[in-house]
């Protein structure tokens, strides 16, 4: 059966100049209101090694870029909420969200809820230990993080009080900018992409996650060997 082509949208801070999207904006806040703008170039490189992976793992994708970031790593729940809301009107099947925020905020749970109910899949960051991150905590979002332990072709089946599903945690230069959890989050959602592609229609979140389960090269946490 054909692979088909599947819609993912990242929330970032865009790509490299090389990588192809179906679409992009950024959303900014400037003179205390939220905007809606042209993407700009990915000034940190966290983006553009997300989209690497994910533009790797997973050829038959068609990425869509939302811009949170810009200078910093460092951006607000509006910004995320708008992005997540843009993605959900391109009609992507699944979001990447290689970023997590300490707080709750009504206005992107909200958003996070919506797009669920569309049958949108959301991937986000989750550290492997410590305080619950933001969309990561919600209900129905993945918590993805990294784990040492896995390829990239592979998948770790945690089920932690913190982490749901762990993927690699290198970029494809091997570079070290990136965290572990943003890597692992982004080698993760490639992996639902290539399930995505083998069927058809929106996908039960349910029948999502027990095809990752079943993808699992490991299972439990990782421990330390003293």
């Amino acid at each position: 059966m054909p692979v088909k082509s599947v819609r993912v949208g990242m929330v970032d801070s865009g790509v490299g100049p090389e990588q192809v999207l179906a679409d992009s904006a950024a959303f900014t806040v400037r003179d205390d209101a939220l905007w809606q703008e042209a993407a700009g170039p990915d000034r940190l490189g966290h983006g553009s090694r997300i989209a690497e992976v994910i533009a790797d793992l997973a050829p038959e994708s068609q990425l869509y870029s939302a811009q949170v970031f810009t200078e910093r790593l460092v951006t607000t729940a509006a910004q995320v909420s708008a992005a997540i809301d843009w993605l959900v009107q391109c009609d992507v099947d699944i979001i990447n969200l290689s970023l997590g925020l300490r707080q709750d905020r009504d206005v992107l749970r909200e958003s996070c809820r919506q797009a669920l109910k569309r049958g949108v899949l959301i991937c986000a960051s989750s550290p492997a230990r410590g305080e619950p991150v933001y969309p990561a905590a919600y209900p129905g979002v993945f918590r993805m993080t990294g784990d040492a332990r896995c390829g990239r072709e592979e998948v770790a089946y945690l089920e932690t009080p913190f982490a749901d599903f762990g993927g690699c945690v290198r970029a494809l230069d091997e570079q070290l900018e990136v965290s572990g959890a943003s890597l692992g989050c982004a080698h993760m959602s490639a992996h639902l992409v290539r399930y995505l592609g083998q069927i058809s229609g929106r996908p039960r979140l349910s029948e999502a996650r027990q095809w990752l389960i079943e993808q699992a090269s490991y299972r439990g946490p990782e421990r330390r060997v003293e």
